[in-house]
């Protein structure tokens, strides 16, 4: 379903990110800006993320992203933009890489 006022991101994370809640940080930005997706650990130490929404609420996330949570060092945001796709329904946190 594509919609020019929607956008998809595909997003890896890295530094010090798994440990520090960061998961949590993120469903709780990403569900208070209304977007859809979710977020995972990755077996690699990187956190990775795919999120939809409008294009102001998708950029003020990824800022959210390079701050992190407080015990976070996030070294780097990768950020590949993508078709919306529609296919989410709500944020959650993956539980496994698989």
């Amino acid at each position: 379903m594509k919609r020019p006022d929607r956008l998809r991101v595909h997003v890896l994370i890295s530094g010090r990110v798994q440990g520090v809640a960061f998961r949590f940080f993120t469903e709780k930005w990403a569900s208070s800006l209304g977007l859809t997706g979710w977020v995972r650990n990755l077996f690699d130490g990187r956190v990775e993320i795919v999120a939809e929404g409008g294009r102001e609420e998708i950029s003020r996330f990824l800022e959210f992203l390079r701050e992190g949570p407080r015990h976070a060092h996030v070294e780097d945001v990768a950020v590949d933009w993508e078709d919306y796709s529609g296919e989410f329904t709500d944020f959650r946190i993956v539980f496994s890489a698989f």
